[in-house]
């Protein structure tokens, strides 16, 4: 995984905008609001370098309605692999509104998904709020690591500390 706060975003994980799609009907008649994460196009096997938006992040505490969609500040985690935000407009309408843009300078790439959020139903922004092309990549998403471990792995650990417990459950 490595730092990539430098370096070109080459689009988004086919994936990761379905994901957002389906997110966005679920939510249909409110409006729906994520976080996008990338990985380093290298660790997904592409000889590019740059950025691929593989994840959307669902923030709790995030509040909707069908005009707005407001996420919990508190909540938004301190990720060096944050690269950008993307939200539904339930009415349709694929531009951005003054709100939205008030909200683009934080990071690289902002989506808009529209109704009835079929595969052509976003577009992009940059900070600025100029439309911006985003390929979209089929690509193989990184593995989640969150829990890789097994029950032989915590008994070890228990025994390396000294917290072995033995199989009627004294210590």
């Amino acid at each position: 995984m490595g730092l990539f706060r430098s370096g070109e975003i080459l689009g988004i994980a086919e994936e990761a905008l379905e994901f957002a799609r389906e997110a966005a009907r679920d939510a249909h008649p409110d409006e729906y609001m994520g976080l996008l994460r990338g990985e380093a196009a290298s660790n997904l096997g592409l000889e590019d370098s740059g950025t691929v938006l593989t994840e959307v992040l669902v923030i709790p505490g995030t509040e909707t309605n069908p005009v707005s969609a407001t996420v919990d500040t508190n909540m938004v985690p301190n990720d060096t692999r944050a690269a950008g935000s993307l939200h539904s407009h339930p009415n349709g309408v694929l531009r951005p509104s003054n709100a939205d843009l008030g909200t683009f300078g934080r990071n690289r790439v902002h989506i808009i998904l529209g109704a009835p959020y079929g595969p052509g139903d976003w577009q992009a922004y940059d900070r600025e709020g100029k439309q911006t092309e985003l390929p979209v990549l089929d690509v193989p998403l990184p593995e989640e690591e969150f829990f890789d471990f097994t029950q032989a792995d915590i008994d070890e650990q228990l025994r390396e500390e000294g917290l072995d417990t033995d199989p009627g459950g004294r210590r």
